[in-house]
């Protein structure tokens, strides 16, 4: 399994791949269409400044969205979500859901979705040099590890203990390794990375073991034509 693959010495890579593939209509919707029309030009600006998202891409996720919504009531819930197949199969798939909604809610808008498929955006060559006092992007090195350690830290105490690692490995490998086995590989990974000794990995800890990773490479979104 490519999940169980050793990193320098780890047993386990602690970033399971994410990436999102989203197969989004070919035709930009129309201009007398929902999607137009609801999608003011002012929340496309600051979508795209916050998300780094092109207006074309937005439009297309827009319609993208509004096919998700069955409800046609400008939100998506859980259940829209695990109607998209590439998600549907992903092992973390209801993690990453979870992930598009705030604590307590069971609805996200247009805005909140796009703020977490930024997250998978690629790093472009020129925002490298971005505005060094400005916000840091959604999709920066150190906001992709904050999402991938939160898909693991789902008491959100701030640290991924042996019992929340086991559950992720347990998605990631199903049946095929028995319970014995994953607990030494969920062991042998805490004692790599675990530095202060409180036996589970804070969020330093966990950039400290993947420091040499291509998060990038990892943690993308393709758009599907």
């Amino acid at each position: 399994s490519p999940f169980l693959t050793p990193g320098p010495s780890l047993p386990y890579s602690l970033l399971p791949p994410l990436r999102l593939a989203l197969p989004l209509p070919e035709e930009l919707p129309s201009l007398g269409s929902r999607a137009s029309t609801l999608l003011r030009d002012e929340e496309l600006e600051e979508i795209k400044k916050e998300t780094g998202f092109s207006h074309s891409q937005i439009t297309r996720l827009y319609s993208r969205f509004t096919s998700l919504d069955k409800g046609e009531n400008g939100t998506l819930s859980r259940e829209d979500f695990q109607r998209i197949p590439e998600l549907a199969i992903n092992p973390l798939g209801d993690r990453i859901i979870n992930a598009f909604f705030s604590e307590g809610e069971d609805q996200v808008n247009f805005r909140g979705f796009m703020r977490t498929l930024a997250h998978f955006r690629p790093i472009e060559d020129n925002e490298k040099s971005k505005d060094v006092n400005g916000p840091e992007p959604l999709n920066s090195r150190s906001n992709k590890l904050h999402f991938a350690f939160r898909l693991y830290d789902l008491d959100k105490d701030d640290k991924i203990s042996r019992d929340e690692l086991l559950q992720v490995l347990r998605m990631m490998v199903g049946v095929n390794i028995s319970d014995e086995q994953l607990g030494s590989i969920a062991d042998r990974t805490i004692q790599e990375a675990d530095q202060d000794g409180d036996s589970a990995i804070s969020f330093t800890e966990f950039v400290k073991v993947l420091e040499k990773v291509d998060v990038e490479q990892k943690m993308s979104i393709r758009f599907l034509h």
